[in-house]
């Protein structure tokens, strides 16, 4: 996975995370969380706030999907 792959490592993180509210999550942990997934293999300077905030979004809406 590439952190472009936003989709992806999202439902990784879904899975990896469950009981966790991704709303709540700092920037902080969730690149840490994303660079320890196990199919992760990016380079962890090509991150930005505005790929976070993607992920962080697209983990939001598969939380959403879940719960509805």
């Amino acid at each position: 996975m590439k952190w472009t792959d936003t989709s992806e490592i999202a439902s990784a993180l879904a899975q990896k995370h469950p009981d966790i509210d991704p709303k709540l999550i700092r920037y902080t942990q969730l690149r840490v969380w994303v660079m320890e997934l196990n199919h992760f293999n990016d380079d962890p300077d090509h991150c930005g706030e505005k790929i976070l905030e993607a992920i962080q979004m697209m983990w939001i809406d598969e939380v959403d999907e879940k719960s509805a």
